[in-house]
């Protein structure tokens, strides 16, 4: 069951955040910490606890209280505000699945977000013909009522946006809310800013970095019905973006190219291996009206963890730890494979790779999925 959705106290807020910003807690770890203590606050006090259990040998670093006041400051200087996942201004089909950011920050129109919405992603190096199809199917799409998702990127993401502007557009940045990125694009930024959706996951006044956009696709699925690829390599963010929205259950949609152009062979593999092949907005419509009429089921684990005052609930099994490291390696295995070749409860692999993560011995990745960390230091990817 997931709590009720309800506004939060300023204190709240800021325990959310406290909690969010510390080291190795990322947004899994997060909910099954909310979970199994109830509140943020509790959590904060039992996240030392948590850690020495799995063996770490030195004291969780926990983000302080003027960190998060001054977060929640600077969004305010920007005009932008910070949103966290069980209030009622916060997407419904993002908070569905299972590595929800805890808290978004957002400028513009939020009522954007609660619309249908269809996400369009491909090749920073587009095509002069694939430009004009994406904006073109754009605005299609926004004049259907769809609000059309994108990562404002160069090439096919600022098209997408170009043509949905008019009728409503949602771009999730990489960086901080603030930060317009490409600088390219910084004029497309204000537009949307004023007239459409802003959401990022970063803290204000952060610079995107490679490592950013991997998490912050999964947003831009994760808001959406559907994802549609115009152009996109056979190596390249787009195909991450698919991979994810399959994960997430939404439909995949790709548009068909030239075999002899490289921006085009990974749309065309993904029509091989099952997408919706699209030649217009119309076959876009006709999928989405097909995901509206099912009814989305929230993908995230819906472990129940065992619920005490923080910091005294139950430990994990005393050979959990070790048993779960040792199935580990820097391959990402799924936790229902751990289950079975462990002969633990769910239970108590969800509580010991809860441990395991704030100890920074195991990497989270997208399909629920875990892999063990070279020395115990790494931080996970879902940050």
């Amino acid at each position: 069951m997931h709590a009720p959705r309800r506004p939060l106290s300023d204190d709240e807020r800021l325990d959310w955040l406290q909690l969010i910003r510390s080291r190795n807690v990322g947004p899994i770890g997060f909910h099954q910490l909310l979970r199994r203590f109830d509140t943020a606050g509790a959590a904060l006090e039992a996240l030392p606890e948590l850690a020495r259990r799995a063996g770490s040998a030195r004291s969780v670093r926990v983000a302080n209280r003027d960190t998060a006041e001054r977060e929640v400051d600077a969004a305010h200087r920007v005009g932008a505000r910070l949103i966290a996942s069980i209030e009622p201004d916060y997407p419904e089909p993002l908070a569905a699945i299972e590595d929800a950011p805890p808290i978004i920050a957002v400028k513009g129109d939020i009522a954007l977000a609660h619309r249908s919405c269809c996400a369009m992603v491909g090749a920073r190096n587009a095509s002069a013909a694939g430009l004009r199809f994406t904006r073109d199917v754009a605005a299609a799409l926004g004049e259907a009522g769809l609000t059309v998702v994108s990562g404002l990127a160069r090439g096919i993401d600022g098209a997408a946006h170009a043509g949905s502007l008019p009728t409503g557009t949602v771009a999730v940045l990489g960086g901080g809310i603030d930060i317009p990125y490409p600088n390219e694009n910084a004029k497309l930024y204000a537009e949307i800013a004023e007239r459409g959706l802003l959401i990022a996951e970063t803290p204000v006044g952060t610079q995107p970095q490679a490592r950013h956009f991997p998490r912050r696709n999964r947003l831009i699925s994760g808001l959406s019905l559907g994802v549609l690829v115009v152009e996109a390599a056979l190596r390249s963010g787009s195909l991450i973006t698919a991979r994810m929205a399959l994960e997430q259950g939404r439909e995949v949609f790709a548009v068909p190219g030239s075999p002899l152009d490289p921006r085009c062979r990974g749309t065309n593999r993904l029509i091989r291996d099952g997408a919706v092949l699209t030649e217009s907005a119309d076959d876009v419509l006709k999928g989405i009206r097909g995901m509206v009429a099912r009814p989305r089921r929230p993908r995230r684990p819906q472990i129940d963890l065992p619920v005490g005052d923080a910091p005294t609930a139950p430990a994990a099994p005393a050979n959990g730890h070790a048993a779960l490291t040792e199935k580990l390696g820097p391959t990402p295995v799924h936790v229902d494979e751990l289950v079975r070749l462990t002969g633990l409860s769910a239970q108590a692999v969800a509580t010991a790779l809860l441990e395991l993560e704030l100890a920074g011995k195991i990497e989270r990745h997208p399909g629920n999925k875990v892999s063990g960390t070279a020395g115990g230091a790494a931080v996970s990817t879902l940050r």
